[in-house]
């Protein structure tokens, strides 16, 4: 299990935990985040910056912050 932000590129990915409070998740959900999805880092800028991820699941982009990437912890699933 890793962070959003240590996740390989363009990898599936599935979302396992989030380890933020309730508004935190609050967030993620209305964003269409959810706990249990498959989704990919689409990129990452290298001097901070947000991270794009697509989720395979319902074939939306989001760009996330930092903060919020580091509490997204994933699994990579292996095809």
């Amino acid at each position: 299990m890793l962070s959003l932000i240590d996740a390989p590129l363009d990898k599936p990915l599935k979302i396992i935990q989030f380890l933020g409070g309730h508004g935190m998740r609050r967030k993620l959900m209305s964003l269409g985040i959810h706990i249990g999805d498959v989704i990919e880092v689409d990129s990452r800028s290298p001097f901070g910056g947000p991270v794009l991820i697509k989720s395979l699941t319902n074939n939306t982009t989001v760009a996330l912050g930092r903060g919020i990437a580091r509490k997204i912890m994933v699994t990579v699933i292996n095809e």
